[in-house]
Order: structure tokens, then C-alpha cells, then sequence
């Protein structure tokens, strides 16, 4: 691929040159200010590349990168999914309720003893039991977004902005649950918290943790379902030209909410990770992750024109966001200002993006 573009380089004139240029440094722009701000930060702060720090940036781009691969469909539909932080925010609330320690004084559900203290090989189908259940109450929401969008023709930007205010609600509704009475659902199992963000290597000095595992096996999992499944070409397909691909045969009805149901079912799960890695959680677990995870698509190279996007750029999208955000703390910068700065990202981002679309069109 690097070899094609050098042999157009060099076929052009002097001032298609200097345009081609022009247009790849604007198309990478975002790009070229991260690597410059990478660059700023460890000269002010040697540790922002340190081992530690980065290991830090890995596990929690992990979680983000679960929910951005779901997001990523919607996007390559050319929709989007603003309920995706609420869904995750409710997930990981039942997902700590379910597992929180038996001898925790202020358990929610205080006859739930189903965690049993002495066993410990046993606790793996336990987990695995709640992943399901928070999977399916996701996918579950999913496909009430894909199906209102795909059946009443709405758009998915109204739908999942209503779905988004009902989860809410749900979420303070279940928090007054048992005998929580609206406070933070804490006292997490402490196999709980070793299966999500547990060393891989046990006792070792090197720290890998077992998330950031996960991150790379459903990372894997979901290229092999966007590239080697009838589902992940139809999902393209839609996403190019919806009456094209109705007309060749796709159905886009059932395409479009089997999109929306797996992206639901990816924030389950990455409402299951995020609950044993925060600890605490409460109605405003997951509140703007959505909006990380849209720019991290867009960053990556996922197209709100709709049938494009790889895994890869999702990947790299969510780890460049992570970089900037650490970035700015390790700069001291002002929590109003990062909000600022966060929002122009996913506006240079977009504008970026546009522009790509309308060059090539």
C-alpha cells in the first residue's frame, strides 16, 4: 500500500504534489497533534511513558474499546447510540449487586448467598452467569433501539436519545432496590475484581491484567463477525447504500437490529468489566462514555457517511483518546478545560471525517 502511493506521488506535477501533501497533512491532522502533545508531555513529565503509565492507559482503554466496537456498528449504519454510557452505567450496577461480597455489611441484596466463600473454582460460572444476564439485559435494549429505528424509520439519534433518559431513570429506580436505598453499590467480590483486572501472571512484577486480555480476544471476535460472516458484510452493505443492498437481497430491517442488538450486548459486557474496575458504582457510572467512544470511532476512521470502518482504527481511536486524556491530567489541565478540549476533538474529528467523504465523492 506504502509502495502504491509513492508511485503516485511521484507521477504528479509539482503543484499536484504540493496539494497531495497539503491533503494528507489536513487528513491527519489530529494525528500529527497527538504525537506532538506525546511529545510535549514527556518533557514535562518523563513518567507519562513510563511502564506503569502506560499499562494504566491499556487497561482503561480496554473498557471503552469493548463498548466503541458496539458503537462502531451503529456508526458504520451511518446512525449512532446515545444510550450506550446509561446501558453501560446500568449493567455495571446489576453486575455489582449480584456480586458483592458476602460478608459486606451494606449488601444490597443481603439473601443472596449464591457466591460461596470457600469454593473458589466455582466463582468462574458465577461470573459468567452475571455476564450473561447483563449481556442479555443489554442486548435486550439493543434490539428496542434497532427495531424502533428499522421498523417506525426513526432516527437512531432520537431513539437512543429516548432510550438514553429511560435507562437513566432505571438506573435510580434500581438503585432503591433492596436495602441499598439509592447509595453506591459497593463491596465488590474480591474474585470478582481478580477475574476483570487480576494479573495474568499472578504474583509476577510484570502486570498484565486480565482485561486488557478480553479487550484483545473480543477485539479479535468482532473483526472475525464484521469480516468473515454474511452478517458483517450485510452490516456494510446497509451501511453504504441501504436500497442497494435491499435490492441485491440484504434485509435491512434485520440487519439493522441485529446490529443495534450486538452493540447493546457489547455495552452489557463492557458494563460488566467496568463494574469490578471502578468498584464503586452508581446511577452515573458510564454518564459521556458514549461520546468518547462516537470520537474514538471517528478518530479511528470509522465514517458517519456510513460502510466504513476496521477494528484497527476503533483500536487505535480508543487508545489515542486515552492518550490525550492522560495526557491533560498529567499537564494538570482543568477538568471545565478537558471538557472543552474533548469536544473540539469529536468536532475536528467529524470535520476530518467529512472531508475525506466529500474528496472522494
Amino acid at each position: 500500500m506504502f509502495k502504491h502511493e509513492l508511485d503516485m506521488y511521484k507521477g504528479l506535477s509539482p503543484s499536484d504534489k504540493k496539494k497531495y501533501i497539503y491533503d494528507k497533512l489536513l487528513d491527519n491532522a489530529l494525528y500529527i497533534l497527538v504525537l506532538i502533545l506525546i511529545i510535549f508531555v514527556v518533557f514535562y513529565n518523563p513518567r507519562f511513558i513510563s511502564s506503569s503509565s502506560i499499562m494504566n492507559i491499556l487497561t482503561l482503554s480496554s473498557t471503552r474499546l469493548v463498548m466503541a466496537l458496539g458503537i462502531a456498528g451503529t456508526v458504520i449504519l451511518s446512525g449512532t447510540d446515545l444510550s450506550a454510557g446509561r446501558m453501560l452505567g446500568l449493567t455495571a450496577c446489576i453486575s455489582a449487586s449480584l456480586l458483592q461480597a458476602p460478608e459486606y455489611a451494606a449488601k444490597m441484596y443481603k439473601s443472596l448467598t449464591w457466591l460461596p466463600q470457600d469454593l473458589h473454582s466455582s466463582i468462574i460460572g458465577q461470573l459468567i452467569c452475571v455476564m450473561i444476564i447483563v449481556m442479555l439485559v443489554g442486548a435486550t435494549i439493543g434490539f428496542f433501539n434497532g427495531f424502533m429505528s428499522a421498523k417506525f424509520m426513526l432516527h437512531p439519534f432520537i431513539v437512543t436519545l429516548g432510550t438514553q433518559l429511560i435507562i437513566y431513570g432505571l438506573c435510580l429506580v434500581y438503585a432503591t432496590f433492596g436495602s441499598n436505598a439509592g447509595a453506591p453499590i459497593g463491596g465488590i467480590d474480591q474474585r470478582y475484581t481478580d477475574f476483570v483486572i487480576g494479573n495474568i501472571f499472578g504474583d509476577s512484577n510484570f502486570y498484565f491484567p486480565r482485561i486488557l486480555l478480553y479487550a484483545i480476544i473480543i477485539s479479535i471476535v468482532i473483526w472475525f463477525v464484521w469480516n468473515k460472516t454474511i452478517f458483517g458484510k450485510n452490516m456494510f452493505a446497509v451501511g453504504s447504500n441501504a436500497e442497494a443492498a435491499k435490492v441485491s437481497g440484504v434485509s435491512v430491517f434485520w440487519t439493522t437490529t441485529l446490529v443495534y442488538t450486538l452493540a447493546g450486548a457489547m455495552y452489557g459486557l463492557s458494563g460488566f468489566l467496568e463494574s469490578a474496575r471502578v468498584g464503586s458504582n452508581t446511577a452515573a457510572t458510564g454518564n459521556g462514555y458514549e461520546l468518547d467512544a462516537i470520537a474514538a470511532c471517528v478518530i479511528g476512521g470509522v465514517s458517519f457517511t456510513g460502510g466504513i470502518g476496521k477494528v484497527r482504527g476503533v483500536i487505535v481511536g480508543v487508545i489515542l483518546l486515552q492518550i490525550i486524556n492522560a495526557a491533560l491530567i498529567f499537564l494538570n489541565v482543568p477538568g471545565s478545560i478537558t471538557y472543552i478540549i474533548r469536544g473540539a476533538i469529536i468536532l475536528v474529528a467529524c470535520a476530518i471525517d467529512m472531508r475525506k467523504y466529500l474528496t472522494k465523492k
